[in-house]
């Protein structure tokens, strides 16, 4: 009798155990047949990711863990982070990523011992973080080289190459990673040798996708539309204000940041294309005078549903506490910086980014288009702008502040539309009736209006 009790607890706890790992199980990302969005495994993926730039040279491997843990029970599903961020750099264990600051020269040491005895080196710390990822259904998307490192070394394209030709043959069996070309830098300034290193990486490593990481106020189409090695597109909105742009480039577009979704949507070939760096929660108005007011959760929300709604794949949230990875004893903490990666990890904007992902993938995902002729009325100017995306049967209609909407219904089908608003704050809906369809409907959120007081409107066919 014992023994059949214990082999019934051996198998449940196998049981429970290959569940949880089915659970989590990862599949390389692919692009859909309509190159618009992301699959895994043939279903729906919505890019849901963080900036967590610094994880794998400042944290160790208990705090490594926490932050993935915490990251996935949160809703996020892809991590993007830096492989070198300096020519110099060494991880928390003391261990340097290369040989007398040479890229084409990885530091390696024999085995991969994670006991942390001589044979455990940077990139076997590297290793064990993805594999990490990987057990809690995080992705993470590779920044090879920081811009600024191949800008200011002058790296030329044949040493790229052979750095990316590393890389790829030595996490190119994972099947849970991204290549994020680029950094911060804009793809002209050493562009042979930033297409040097997507070609490797695509040539080496052909299972995985590849973009490329641009400065603030660009995006990666500007340069790479064509190249073979780019598999989908990203920008970089920035952390500035409508105000603090002063060329005639950035005012183009601002804050707006789904004007670079509209712009990346209309060419061809079509790739994806989302906000891999907007605005962080608690980074300063223009990141360098820590004295300006900080950026906070409505306006992280704000930058996911204005791109999402105009057709992105995806939206990356970033944290400026986190993203540096903020460490009690670190000297020079960057943009005013205040409070520990561990505390900052629980932001409010981090939190309701969830919301937007399960809203985006509680209808039929990849019939979802932008569709701004469903707004009646006027679209408005900066935060006044309404976004709107819709499928056949279904619509959603973002405001910022809580303005009034005029709505064309006509867009969907079915003679009778229900209506709710759905809360980016709470993620929760209220209901609101059901209405005849209408070429020209009227809707006033709750509330008054302000910035902050965003709602979406939910439209679905009966």
């Amino acid at each position: 009798m014992k023994k059949r009790a214990l082999t019934g607890w051996l198998t449940f706890i196998m049981l429970t155990t290959l569940t949880a790992r089915a659970q989590f199980a990862v599949s390389p990302l692919t692009i859909s047949p309509n190159h618009r969005y992301f699959r895994t495994d043939g279903k729906p993926f919505f890019w849901l990711g963080d900036t967590g730039w610094l994880l794998f040279s400042k944290l160790d491997r208990a705090s490594a863990e926490q932050y993935l843990e915490t990251r996935s029970k949160q809703g996020f599903n892809v991590i993007q982070a830096m492989v070198i961020h300096d020519i110099a750099e060494v991880n928390c264990y003391g261990d340097s990523a290369l040989i007398d600051q040479k890229i084409a020269h990885p530091k390696i040491t024999p085995g991969n011992d994670f006991n942390k005895n001589k044979e455990y080196d940077y990139w076997d710390h590297i290793d064990w973080i993805i594999s990490k990822a990987q057990e809690k259904g995080l992705y993470v998307a590779l920044v090879p080289i920081w811009g600024g490192v191949v800008k200011g070394k002058r790296i030329t394209p044949e040493q790229g190459r052979n750095y990316a030709d590393f890389l790829a043959k030595r996490f190119g069996s994972r099947p849970n990673i991204i290549w994020m070309n680029g950094g911060d830098i804009a793809g002209n300034i050493y562009e042979n040798t930033w297409r040097a290193i997507g070609s490797a990486l695509h040539e080496a490593d052909p299972n995985h996708l590849i973009t490329f990481h641009p400065r603030g106020r660009t995006q990666s189409s500007t340069w790479f539309q064509d190249a073979d090695w780019l598999s989908f597109n990203c920008f970089q909105s920035g952390h500035r204000t409508y105000s603090q742009d002063v060329s005639k480039e950035d005012l183009k577009y601002g804050e707006d940041n789904w004007r670079y979704v509209k712009a990346d949507y209309e060419k061809t070939p079509v790739k994806p294309t989302l906000d891999a760096e907007p605005s962080y929660e608690n980074i300063p108005y223009g990141l360098h005078d820590t004295k300006l007011p900080k950026w906070t959760d409505a306006d992280v929300r704000r930058y996911g549903y204005w791109s999402v709604f105009a057709g992105a794949c995806g939206y990356t949230y970033g944290n400026n506490d986190v993203m540096q990875m903020h460490l009690p004893g670190d000297k020079k903490p960057a943009y005013g910086s205040k409070e520990y990666w561990y505390t900052s990890i629980n932001s409010p904007g981090a939190q309701q980014m969830i919301f937007l992902k399960k809203l985006i993938l509680s209808r039929p995902y990849e019939e979802r288009v932008p569709d701004q002729s469903m707004i009646a009325g006027q679209q408005g100017l900066q935060y006044d702008h309404l976004l709107a995306t819709r499928g056949k049967k279904f619509a959603f209609i973002y405001t910022y502040n809580g303005r009034e909407m005029l709505i064309n219904g006509d867009k969907l089908l079915g003679q009778k539309l229900r209506a709710a608003w759905f809360n980016p704050r709470t993620g929760e809906t209220i209901n609101i009736g059901v209405f005849s369809k209408q070429t020209s409907m009227h809707f006033k959120p709750p509330g008054e209006k302000r910035n902050g007081n965003d709602w979406v409107l939910v439209l679905d066919s009966i």
